[in-house]
């Protein structure tokens, strides 16, 4: 039997004296009168008053000295003393205490707050009470665990050894709150769309396939909301956005999870220059809210979020940085350069030749955050053209500290060319480029009873989150995020 199991066998027994003595270890209600925070905020006059408060919290540390025993408890919102004085409480009361309450067992205690001679507030205990007896104890060497993993598989112990995560994942929250006060108060409204979809679509990506019994059909969850979203337009709706979850069945690295918290949204009778202003006006807003400034940190280097942002030709940006002219290059000499570049060549069309070229040589080059617009037709088959130059996309992509934030752009709503774009991806997908759109018939009739003109945009929001608070990976701002089991 290792320690953990025989500190488990000492706390069960621990229960059963609990139990003997008439109390419960799990009770259904507490009678908390303060937040461990309010009562230090209130501190001088809750003291002065000596009025009797009741806190609760986990016990975080255990020291006794004879007669005298304190410890350090916390509750979600802070830590405070507490002091066990047999004197006070007497010796049948102390004792059981010492003898029942472990280091990990959340309590209830009651008394009058003071000050010690070190002038550390702290609460007096009249009374104690058992919240929840806990058996396995909690790691003594968290903080300097080695193995990463570990500390993913077990968020909850994370959340409770390192105040900074917990402090992400407050951050995180503020931020989705901050996005969907500001899209509502430009008029959006928050929708929800299926995750369950009979075809997936709205993006490049391979997807999850399940199978619904009850109606005996596949399914597939789904990669994004996107057509459905562009479907609410068709019904009348002229601004909507959904902040929700998508799943691809993709490679697991620091800026992909096969799950990931989707911002997408769309505006009728707007076009992606209207978006571009909407966007930086969003993050900007977003970020000087939380942060309280337009500067965040990200790997020691300072990045600028006040806006505007430069606006650099996608096309101009790749021959720059990498000496390539892709309105010149034949697809052949494009692999070739490719190969000399360093770059693995996955894709078998050009599109995603060049992609993978940008993705890994030149974004990495980008610090500040930047407006990429007007890439070549082909990299995102549901975007309209330039009516000027109808070889270019009127898209953009933002892109900050070499990560892509956001892809957006005029929607096409010609029905006959969208046709015509998903057979074009459909030839690809049966060459071999799983990740191509697939032929939607359902989203084609609904733009033949109209699409009006549309400017959408979609973010992960996990890597925006990620960049914000300084995150070396997504994981670390995705609470749970996909483990692989172990042996």
């Amino acid at each position: 039997m290792d320690a953990r199991e025989k500190i488990k066998k000492i706390r069960l027994k621990k229960l059963e004296t609990l139990k003997l003595a008439g109390f419960s270890a799990y009770p259904i209600r507490t009678k908390r009168t303060h937040k461990i925070e309010v009562a230090l905020k209130n501190y001088n006059v809750l003291s002065r008053e000596k009025k009797e408060i009741v806190l609760v919290g986990r016990v975080r540390l255990l020291r006794v000295h004879g007669g005298a025993t304190f410890l350090q408890m916390e509750d979600g919102t802070g830590r405070i003393q507490a002091f066990l004085r047999r004197d006070r409480l007497g010796e049948k009361k102390y004792k059981f205490f010492l003898d029942n309450f472990d280091v990990g067992d959340i309590i209830e205690i009651k008394g009058i707050l003071f000050k010690t001679k070190r002038k550390e507030r702290t609460i007096e205990a009249s009374g104690f009470k058992m919240l929840t007896k806990t058996f396995l104890p909690l790691p003594e060497k968290w903080c300097g665990l080695k193995e990463v993993e570990e500390r993913y598989r077990k968020r909850y112990l994370d959340l409770i050894f390192n105040p900074e995560i917990k402090k992400k994942f407050e951050v995180r929250s503020k931020i989705i709150k901050e996005i969907r006060l500001f899209l509502e108060k430009e008029g959006f409204l928050g929708v929800e769309t299926p995750i369950l979809q009979p075809l997936y679509g709205g993006a490049r990506a391979k997807p999850f396939k399940t199978r619904l019994n009850a109606l005996n059909i596949d399914l597939y969850l789904r990669i994004s909301p996107e057509l459905y979203l562009k479907r609410l337009l068709v019904g009348g709706f002229e601004k909507v956005y959904e902040i929700g979850k998508c799943f691809r069945n993709e490679g697991v690295d620091r800026s992909h999870n096969p799950d990931f918290t989707m911002l997408e949204f769309y505006w009728a009778y707007a076009d992606y220059k209207d978006l571009m202003k909407l966007t930086e006006k969003m993050i900007s807003q977003v970020i000087y809210k939380v942060f309280k400034s337009f500067k965040i940190t990200f790997e020691g280097k300072e990045i600028n979020f006040k806006a505007p942002w430069p606006r650099v030709e996608f096309t101009s940006f790749f021959y720059k940085t990498t000496g390539i002219n892709l309105e010149e290059i034949s697809d052949k000499a494009l692999i070739e350069k490719a190969k000399l570049l360093g770059i693995n060549i996955k894709g078998t069309s050009r599109v995603e030749v060049a992609d993978e070229i940008f993705k890994k040589y030149c974004r990495p080059k980008i610090i500040q955050p930047t407006f990429l617009i007007h890439y070549p037709l082909g990299f995102q088959p549901l975007a309209k053209a330039l009516e000027k130059n109808p070889k270019k996309l009127a898209n953009f992509q933002l892109v900050a500290m070499g990560m892509e934030l956001c892809n957006a752009f005029s929607e096409l709503n010609n029905s006959v060319e969208q046709k015509k774009r998903f057979k074009e991806q459909e030839k690809l997908f049966k060459e071999g480029a799983t990740e191509a759109q697939r032929m939607d018939k359902d989203f084609l009739e609904a733009l033949e009873y109209g699409l009006p003109p549309a400017a959408g945009f979609g973010m992960g929001l996990d890597r925006l989150i990620s960049l914000l608070t300084d995150s070396h990976a997504l994981r670390e701002v995705i609470l749970f995020p996909v483990m692989k089991p172990k042996k």
